[in-house]
């Protein structure tokens, strides 16, 4: 590295060395600032940064006062005395209580806690801003990257040896045609593959039986046997990419037709990648059923476990997922709580099925949806594996069995249906979280994800934004970039100890199978998610293109919707096949015996067996509870929208207001802005002009619109020589709803009775006003 004139770089507690003795600031801070993880603010002696709420606490500490007489910049042949690079010698570094006192100043009597202090979902107050106080570095409390307690990462090296694994979904209904695009995504920087099995395969049917004739080619690839497996991963080599299935309850059989196709391929043991991701308890959350008692499928999931950990040394068993909880609205305390208190159940269940703890440990791979809040999502990466270091530590697991395997995924509450393509920056910064906080793999969804199946440009835009990062931004070159900031610590560990609050509740009431039988942890995320609701009503969490700056003439395009029929036929076809080549796998498979029910299940899938004859044979009473709902942030607008299309169809145009600008241009426009952004965020257009001198042809023009409702729009002082006599007018040509735009102050009484219905403002329930208009409107 050039930084370091020509020194070479070390790892470890010895890599800040060559700071001590030269160090340069070179012409590009950015190149600066990614050196901090290598210094962790522990041997360099003045930081320009002292610590805030953005980027400064993540990169506090980065650029240092020099110790030699000259620093040269290798690039630039620029040289700079010491003298010259002294930036903060000549101010006064003020303490905590002189800028608290400053800012008491600014707030004029207003409360400092009240103004300067965030509540978050997870119940933590976020302050104004860090100091070494905050998070002192005695003792080194959050450890080296591959050190206890893992705060810092699961390896030495984080991902600057490799780059993060890029774990792509797979789900398009046709095999053969999801093979061509898995070979292209390979081709193009993917390395490992997620296979999502249709809501059929996943319910444990095959493609041809009666109750699958809604369920074939939904929401997944339609494999059943390992021949379509074989079809789906033509031309992957699955010694070189890893293959991670997602098959809900029919875990166990999914695993049996990948080995079986590992088998045919000539796969050894030992080579072979992937992870089958057996997660009853997850599945029964998300879709609240199972097709046996939990015990049974617990029972199962440990099998498979045992049989994996003694047969395929590079693949993992079970899976720790949590997205059934996020997406039903989960705080982030409650979604960490509900993984350690599963990892637990999990583990009981590997450790009575003869498992010794490290080898339990080791089968878990930890699934986590990470949002579009940047420091919530490293913080939370970081606090998962701190979290889960302490309780493998109590269950007596070694240090190495400690380090999470963790995989996050950009969180699919967060995606919109309206302006689509603003999910590109949600996810691209929903990545940057996770590489930046340690995932070993991550998923990018594509931005046409709550739209339906994507294109070949969704799937390039999602595979690149690993890419762009990685390979152009070069986050992957760092190691814990979050590592000594003052806010990023204190905020992980203040996550760390409220989620493990909320994980002893869960413990103590029995577990989490016990608070999803009873409905009480539904019901804490319910809440969460009400609160949640009321900030997005008003806009005070912003849902860019949804709720702000909306776009009603904007179009997107159709997703493809293959035909699932004529597909049925040909799976069915192949399934015929299938069984006339099949051997004698439902015999094998009913007289397994009960501990190595997983190599039965193996055997009977390399001898043909299907999905369906699989999941019968197995069989079992179902389990049911009370699945939890899904949830997309923008989903209550998206319906306000959606009623807005309907109506343009029906009648040949949107629902309108009426903008009754007053006055000169100069003194309308903000508030008519503003008025334009509210209004449409129901999918209601909005009329504008270029403003009214006098009621009478306010009163006109509005007439003459068409329009039912109107929105007066100016400045306050306007409002006061106007409104008295406008909104009468307005009223008389027809207005059955009026509005004013603005806070009305003292004003309100006197607004009201010259005819004003409703003032729309800052913090304002923008989804409430706009679908009562809506309903006036009889749109809804």
């Amino acid at each position: 590295m050039t930084f370091l004139s020509g020194r070479k770089f070390q790892f470890g507690r010895e890599m800040v060395q060559p700071f001590r003795q030269s160090f340069f600031c070179p012409p590009g801070l950015l190149d600066a600032l990614w050196l901090v993880p290598y210094v962790h603010g522990r041997t360099c002696k003045q930081p320009i940064f002292k610590g805030s709420v953005g980027l400064a606490p993540v990169f506090q500490g980065c650029i240092w006062r020099g110790e030699t007489n000259s620093l040269n910049d290798n690039r630039g042949g620029i040289s700079m005395s010491d003298s010259q690079i002294k930036f903060v010698e000549d101010f006064a570094t003020p303490s905590y209580d002189e800028w608290v006192d400053e800012v008491n100043k600014a707030l004029k009597g207003a409360p400092f806690e009240k103004k300067m202090y965030t509540k978050t979902y997870e119940g933590v107050s976020v302050r104004p801003v860090y100091t070494r106080q905050d998070w002192p570095p005695t003792g080194d409390p959050s450890g080296f990257p591959g050190a206890e307690p893992h705060t810092r990462g699961s390896t030495a090296a984080g991902n600057r040896v490799e780059n993060w694994d890029v774990r792509q979904v797979h789900a398009y209904p046709d095999p053969q045609k999801c093979n061509d695009i898995i070979l292209k995504e390979l081709s193009r920087g993917v390395t490992s593959l997620i296979v999502r099995f249709d809501a059929a395969a996943r319910a444990g049917l095959d493609a041809d039986a009666a109750d699958a004739k809604e369920l074939a080619g939904d929401d997944g690839v339609m494999v059943y046997s390992v021949d379509d497996l074989d079809l789906l991963l033509t031309g992957v080599y699955l010694d070189l990419a890893p293959v991670v299935l997602d098959a809900g309850a029919q875990f166990l059989p999914a695993a049996g037709l990948l080995a079986a196709l590992w088998e045919r391929r000539g796969i050894g043991a030992e080579k072979a990648l992937g992870a089958f991701n057996a997660d009853p308890i997850g599945t029964l959350a998300d879709s609240g059923t199972l097709p046996a008692p939990v015990d049974t499928m617990l029972a199962r999931m440990a099998g498979l476990a045992k049989h994996t950990a003694a047969a395929y040394p590079n693949v993992t068993a079970v899976n720790v997922n949590t997205s059934a909880y996020h997406n039903a609205g989960a705080s982030e305390t409650d979604d960490l709580a509900a993984s350690m208190a599963t990892a637990v159940a999990y583990l009981r269940a590997m450790t009575d099925a003869g498992m010794d703890i490290d080898s339990a440990c080791k089968q878990i791979l930890f699934t986590y949806s990470v949002d579009c809040n940047q420091f919530l999502g490293i913080c939370k990466l970081r606090a998962a594996r701190k979290l889960w270091s302490r309780v493998a530590e109590a269950c007596g697991a070694s240090e190495d069995a400690r380090a999470m395997n963790l995989h996050a995924v950009t969180a699919q509450r967060m995606m919109s249906k309206r302006d689509p393509w603003v999910n590109t920056l949600r996810a691209t910064v929903s990545c940057f979280s996770a590489a930046v906080g340690g995932a070993k793999s991550v998923t990018v969804l594509p931005y046409s994800n709550a739209i339906g199946l994507p294109d070949n440009i969704a799937r390039r835009v999602a595979r690149n934004t690993h890419v762009i990062l990685a390979e152009e931004s070069n986050v992957a070159m760092v190691i814990d970039p979050a590592g000594g900031s003052w806010y990023v610590e204190t905020r992980t560990d203040e996550m760390a100890k409220a989620a493990w609050a909320e994980f002893q509740k869960i413990e103590k009431a029995g577990g989490i199978v016990a608070v999803l039988n009873d409905g009480s942890f539904a019901k804490q995320i319910a809440e969460s998610y009400a609160t949640r609701e009321k900030n997005l009503d008003k806009r005070r969490d912003p849902l860019t293109g949804v709720s702000e700056f909306p776009n009603i003439l904007e179009t997107a395009d159709t997703p493809e919707k293959p035909d699932l029929g004529a597909l049925t036929k040909t799976s069915s076809a192949r399934l015929e096949t299938t069984r006339k080549n099949a051997g004698a796998g439902t015999s094998t498979l009913q007289n397994a015996p009960a501990g190595d029910m997983a190599g039965a299940v193996f055997a009977a899938a390399s001898e043909g067996m299907t999905i369906g004859a699989m999941a019968d044979a197995l069989g079992g009473e179902a389990a049911t509870i009370t699945a939890l709902p899904r949830h997309r942030l923008a989903e209550k607008f998206e319906v306000l929208r959606e009623a807005s299309d309907a109506c343009l169809e029906k009648s040949g145009k949107r629902p309108q207001i009426f903008l009754a600008n007053l006055g000169p241009i100069a003194k309308h426009t903000a508030r008519a802005t503003f008025a334009k952004n509210f209004f449409e965020v129901g999918g209601i257009e909005t009329l504008t002009n270029h403003g009214f001198e006098d009621a009478e042809a306010c009163a006109k023009a509005f007439k003459e619109s068409g329009a039912r409702i109107a929105i007066i729009c100016s400045a306050d002082p306007i409002y006061v020589d106007m409104v008295p006599s406008v909104a009468p007018a307005l009223k008389a040509a027809g207005c059955e709803r009026l509005y004013v735009a603005g806070a009305p102050g003292d004003n309100k009484d006197a607004f009201m009775q010259a005819g004003v219905d409703e003032f729309i403002f800052m913090g304002g329930d923008v989804y409430a006003t706009t679908r009562s208009a809506l309903e006036l409107l009889g749109v809804i």
